[in-house]
């Protein structure tokens, strides 16, 4: 166990407070916990953070920035991909982000804006292929995470139901 001795506090009870949601869950995940395996005092996280609800949404804004970090400059299509491929790889960080943070004004806003920006080229459908994308995505990545479609091989399962869907058929009016 590494501990924490000087620099950034903030960031250190981030990183430790990941660790712990990842391999240990949500409800493992309390401040004094995180202080005590950070190797800081049991107040200390208190200064970043004034309770577990405020740790919880930085870690799901966190969280947010990797996965729009992840979607940046990829092709439309690979977008899909690393989106599903952001929450198989960070299970409880995606639960905590959809659902299991806060609501303190959490939105994936900046994935959704890089989303929207890959279907320009459908002019004033955009938004709707935009939206489709995302909840196809977001939909499949629940899924898996719950166990759906085992024993499939996951990455040519998404990309099968990526490469089966069309966003660019233009809406009827």
């Amino acid at each position: 166990m590494s501990t924490y001795h000087h620099g950034d506090l903030r960031q250190a009870v981030l990183r430790t407070a990941g660790k712990i949601l990842e391999k240990e869950g949500l409800e493992a995940l309390s401040l004094r916990e995180v202080a005590r395996r950070a190797g800081v005092s049991h107040n200390a996280p208190y200064r970043h953070f004034p309770d577990r609800d405020s740790l919880l949404a930085a870690l799901a804004r966190e969280g947010f920035e990797r996965l729009a970090e992840a979607l940046e400059s990829r092709p439309r299509r690979e977008m899909g991909e690393a989106y599903v491929d952001f929450a198989l790889a960070h299970p409880q960080r995606f639960r905590l982000m959809c659902g299991g943070a806060p609501k303190q004004g959490l939105r994936d806003r900046r994935a959704y804006e890089g989303l929207l920006k890959s279907f320009t080229d459908l002019g004033q459908d955009a938004p709707y292929a935009a939206a489709a994308a995302w909840a196809l995505v977001h939909g499949l990545s629940h899924l898996l995470l719950d166990g759906q479609f085992a024993g499939k091989d996951r990455r040519d399962f998404v990309r099968a139901i990526l490469s089966s869907v069309r966003f660019s058929a233009p809406r009827r009016t």
